[in-house]
């Protein structure tokens, strides 16, 4: 297989980069509530063939279903018991839901403490849920788990496959170590679904969804199944216009989701390698393996229509529109570490709820870093700011020197917050907040 080049720079300059249009808005259809119990524990993995198992938290679901997922409209209530030596807080991507928020309606949870709370889960999409913002520098990593909010419209798929992508740095003497601290002598390893190298067993003929999660800590990632084309279906949990991604390669920041549909081509009995590219080089994480039996169906289907949409606006008001800048820039007073969050401090900036806010997000200091929007998803607008790209973000990477420009509706009342942090191991993760009245 031929494949694309790939360094360290475009690998950054990829994210994002695909073209996206908003569907379509759709009547959200009231389904019955759900229970859910999650648990922070301490756990092990093994996370390097042939070596012993090492430490790592868990994040368990226990209730009628273990997997994370759900369906659009659903009411959740949720219950969330911490049994680490540490407090944590559960960290929600890509569910815009205001009760939901951490540090801000949420608290942390002490050692040996719990939580409850209720949520209406009102767009369908891939999230995610983790344990990391209070997680720089503790005694181990903590754990990301694949939240599915499944469309109430069904969508012409024969499997629907997550792949969570997930990155470690082992110690020399094999230990694990979280993010926030110096790892220079570390070795790297990805995990997909929490293990090394799987493998998917599919059937030729058939047409996958497969949910690519970021969950790594700091890493910016390619991935790449062999021989097989991608068509993107939605990014960040929002539906797209289908389109391929360039050369079947989807570039991720930390965070980012990207629903692709992946037809399964190849002849029974045949394998292909699911390749993930850091910037530095290729390595294999997982495997799709077909089985021996006769294709599904004579021929390939035909093209895929669109997801059904959340209801994002298909225009945003850029005259009228709120302008801030904002510079990411950790060392103002505007940002900071999670673990010393005060409410109280000043939100980054203030806006009435419906209006549209223009984002000026610069980026000065070496190296590049992530932006993540709470409660919305942004457009990243042209660079003469006479329109923008078309398709929905809520997690970006800006570049150093780089000033990008994003705006977004702001529909959902309450106070978010807004993340930075470097690409570095041992960079700290940062908040900010704004507010929407």
């Amino acid at each position: 297989m031929k494949h694309v080049p790939l360094n360290r720079r475009r690998l950054i300059a990829g994210v994002g980069s695909a073209a996206l249009v908003a569907a379509l808005p759709r009547p959200l259809i009231a389904a019955p509530a759900r229970s859910l119990l999650l648990r922070a524990a301490t756990g092990s993995a093994a996370l390097r063939p042939g070596q012993p198992e090492t430490s790592v938290a868990r994040l368990t679901a226990q209730g009628p279903e273990a997997a994370l997922r759900f369906r659009r409209g659903e009411q959740l209530t949720l219950r969330f018991e911490n049994a680490l030596s540490e407090p944590t807080i559960l960290g929600w991507r890509g569910l815009a839901e205001p009760g939901l928020e951490p540090l801000l309606a949420r608290r942390a949870v002490a050692a040996a403490g719990n939580d409850a709370f209720a949520a209406t889960l009102r767009h369908a999409g891939t999230a995610m849920v983790d344990l990391r913002l209070l997680g720089d520098g503790g005694a181990e990593p903590l754990p990301a788990r694949a939240v599915i909010v499944e469309e109430t419209e069904p969508v012409a798929v024969d499997r629907d496959e997550v792949l969570l992508i997930e990155d470690w740095r082992l110690a020399p003497d094999g230990r694990a170590l979280a993010p926030g601290r110096d790892a220079k002598d570390a070795a790297t390893v990805y995990t997909v679904n929490g293990a090394a190298t799987p493998e998917i067993k599919v059937r030729a003929g058939q047409r996958l969804r497969i949910r690519f999660i970021n969950g790594c800590q700091r890493a910016v990632a390619a991935v790449k199944i062999e021989d097989h084309d991608c068509q993107v279906m939605a990014i960040d949990g929002q539906p797209a216009e289908p389109f391929p991604a360039r050369g079947g390669q989807l570039v991720l920041a930390p965070g980012t989701r990207v629903d692709g549909f992946v037809d399964a081509l190849r002849p029974p009995g045949s394998s292909s390698a699911i390749l993930l590219h850091d910037g530095t080089t290729a390595r294999p994480i997982a495997r799709l393996v077909y089985s021996g039996e006769p294709p599904v169906r004579a021929g390939a289907l035909p093209p895929a229509a669109p997801l059904p949409g959340n209801g994002l606006p298909a225009q945003l008001d850029l005259k009228a529109a709120q302008r801030v800048d904002l510079a990411l820039d950790v060392s103002q007073p505007i940002w900071q570490r999670p673990v010393d969050f005060k409410q109280d401090a000043a939100p980054a900036f203030r806006t009435k709820r419906g209006r549209t806010v223009v984002l000026a997000l610069s980026h000065r200091a070496a190296g590049p870093m992530v932006f993540h929007l709470h409660g919305h998803h942004v457009r990243l607008l042209d660079r003469l700011d006479d329109g923008w790209k078309p398709y929905w973000l809520d997690t970006l990477v800006v570049g150093p020197g780089q000033t990008q420009r994003v705006a977004f509706a702001a529909d959902t009342a309450g106070p978010w917050l807004l993340e930075a942090m470097a690409t570095e191991w041992s960079a700290p993760r940062m908040v900010a907040t704004y507010l929407v009245d």
